[in-house]
């Protein structure tokens, strides 16, 4: 489902005499459906990038990217678009939301965009929302006043609406509670189950020892590795 094959990255510093810094060399690996990987390694190893590259936010410099066979480092912005909204999730550590949309409605809308029926969808988003632990009289309010830790769960709670079948996840487990963190794994695992390639940074080791099955260190694919 996942393909990455001989990616690179380098960032050019414009401010600094367009000097140019190698990140990432020849980088390479596959997520079957329902199967986790995490990426792993030292600070400043390309963790982040690599996600970023798969979804489609850093362009890589060379190699393959293949989300369910669209190419993302050669596809037009418009199949970027379809794939994020109905192949390729992304759960990152910060909610970015339309100021006053109320939080039923920030859930609710990957599942509208992608044709599902207003109830429905509001069903879904209310069965993760009491999941999740978000109080019901806080349902109709903006998330954008929330706590740091309500917008987490909220922004989780929209990650898994859609059945996305790729799903990129970043420290989804960071900063919960004992519950919350238990309540993430279940719909990791669910997501799992139902056939999703899933690709993520756990820093917590023992979330990532209950849900992933394999672990790659992107150290060795870092430019000094590489020589």
């Amino acid at each position: 489902m996942i393909q990455i094959r001989e990616v690179s990255k380098t960032f050019t510093l414009h401010n600094q005499g367009s000097a140019v810094i190698r990140v990432m060399e020849r980088a390479s690996l596959s997520v079957a459906p329902g199967e986790c990987v995490a990426l792993t390694g030292a600070s400043g190893a390309g963790k982040s990038t690599l996600m970023r590259m798969i979804y489609g936010n850093y362009l890589a410099a060379s190699g393959e990217i293949l989300i369910g066979g669209v190419d993302v480092v050669r596809a037009e912005p418009r199949e970027i678009i379809r794939l994020r909204r109905e192949v390729l999730g992304y759960v990152s550590q910060f909610l970015r939301v339309v100021p006053r949309v109320p939080t039923l409605d920030v859930v609710a809308e990957p599942l509208l965009s992608v044709g599902v029926d207003r109830a429905a969808a509001t069903d879904r988003a209310r069965e993760l929302l009491t999941r999740l632990r978000i109080p019901e009289r806080l349902w109709s309010l903006s998330p954008t006043t929330f706590s740091g830790g309500e917008q987490q769960r909220v922004n989780i709670a929209r990650g898994f609406a859609h059945a996305y079948p790729a799903l990129l996840l970043d420290e989804p487990t960071a900063s919960l509670d004992a519950a919350n963190r238990d309540t993430v794994l279940e719909l990791i695992h669910e997501a799992k189950a139902r056939g999703a390639a899933i690709v993520g940074i756990f820093h917590d080791a023992e979330a990532r020892a209950a849900v992933c099955d394999r672990v790659v260190d992107l150290t060795g694919f870092s430019p000094q590795a590489a020589a």
